[in-house]
């Protein structure tokens, strides 16, 4: 059996995989390749090789080979190394090694010398054509899936192979009101009910990332036990994100000289269990998170690299590119500096509750 797992959502992909390696014994008998260094012939000779004490063997390779540098184009070898890079190799690459039969027996990696593996420098079509002629003679032992963490077009030859030999699954993260489907469909899956405005409040604080959503969906339903209704109060209760997506609201509120409605956000945290030093401490977070992110990106820095420079969630940054506008960076210095006074004082027993939460309303922002 062939089974081809492709598209950008790797999560949903991953959970699909583990499904398959639940779903029979396979004992012993499971082998994983990483596409980027595989060898075609150690991959054919694991499929070829029968199951020890089991019905089925399983054969995992996750991902293509990455494009080999073209050396001697010149400016033009970086366009070149681009258009490989989903599949649109040039002829003569294509049929580089047209038979899976041909592949030689090698062992995988590098040998003592730092020989590089047989197949090593191929394409990633020419890879993948080599595999899918092989596909045509898996064993009935064999359990083989591929993952290719991008989109395939329709004439991609592993495509084709899942048409003809077996099964494929392209998966596409959700976006928008799909999302929020998406979120209900996971508590659905643990006889769970999840309201819309849990759902909405949910993706709204937690972005695309469905490695996160699922993990608090799954802790809201221990929760609310079998056949539970999961609520916004809930979602405001137990994910932190949440509490942190209120605190982006109050920074907002505060940003904008609304006093109105910073004092309402600041009594909701109240309500829902914050204390005034936690209050503090997340807002101080905040204009940490805030002064990363506005430095990163007044230095040219493009979203996702301030997400990876600054160590921080991809939707926390895109919130923030939002809210930076409305700050200068002094501004945010004297926010940070009067909020860790400001807890200090409170640790001291200095300063009542009521008054810290005053002055964080009256005193943020301002540049003395």
């Amino acid at each position: 059996m062939f089974i081809l797992l492709s598209g950008k959502d790797e999560f949903s992909a991953n959970e699909e995989l583990a499904r398959i390696r639940a779903s029979e014994d396979f004992g012993y008998n499971q082998d994983a390749f990483a596409g980027e260094d595989a060898d075609l012939a150690v991959i054919r000779n694991t499929c070829d090789t029968m199951p020890f004490l089991a019905e089925k063997r399983l054969v995992v390779l996750e991902g293509l080979p990455k494009p080999a540098k073209r050396k001697g184009k010149g400016k033009d070898s970086d366009a070149d190394d681009a258009d490989t890079e989903d599949g649109n190799d040039s002829e003569e690459d294509a049929e580089e090694h047209p038979d899976a039969s041909d592949a030689p027996v090698a062992t995988a990696g590098r040998g003592r010398r730092g020989k590089k593996a047989a197949t090593a420098g191929l394409s990633p079509l020419a890879f993948a054509k080599w595999l899918a002629e092989y596909v045509a003679r898996l064993p009935e032992t064999t359990i083989l899936v591929v993952f290719v963490p991008d989109e395939l077009k329709a004439d991609h030859p592993l495509m084709q192979a899942a048409r003809r030999y077996g099964t494929s699954h392209v998966f596409s993260k959700p976006q928008g009101a799909k999302l929020e489907e998406w979120v209900i469909r996971r508590a659905r899956t643990q006889n769970r009910r999840l309201s819309q405005d849990a759902a909405r409040m949910l993706v709204e604080s937690l972005g695309d990332d469905l490695r996160m959503l699922a993990s608090e969906v799954d802790k809201l339903s221990t929760y609310v036990g079998e056949g539970g209704e999961i609520r916004a109060e809930d979602v405001r209760a137990l994910t932190p994100v949440a509490r942190q997506s209120k605190v982006f609201d109050l920074t907002d509120a505060l940003a904008r000289r609304d006093t109105a409605t910073a004092l309402r956000l600041l009594h909701e945290l109240l309500a829902n269990g914050e204390s005034p030093l936690g209050i503090v401490a997340l807002t101080a977070f905040q204009t940490r998170s805030l002064m990363q992110v506005k430095l990163l990106s007044d230095r040219g820095m493009p979203a996702y690299q301030i997400a990876s420079a600054a160590g921080l969630a991809p939707f926390v940054v895109e919130k923030s590119l939002r809210l930076t506008r409305r700050f200068t960076f002094a501004q945010l210095e004297a926010a940070h500096r009067g909020l860790l006074e400001i807890d200090t004082s409170l640790k001291r027993s200095r300063m009542t509750p009521e008054l810290a939460l005053d002055l964080l309303v009256l005193e943020f922002g301002k540049v003395s």
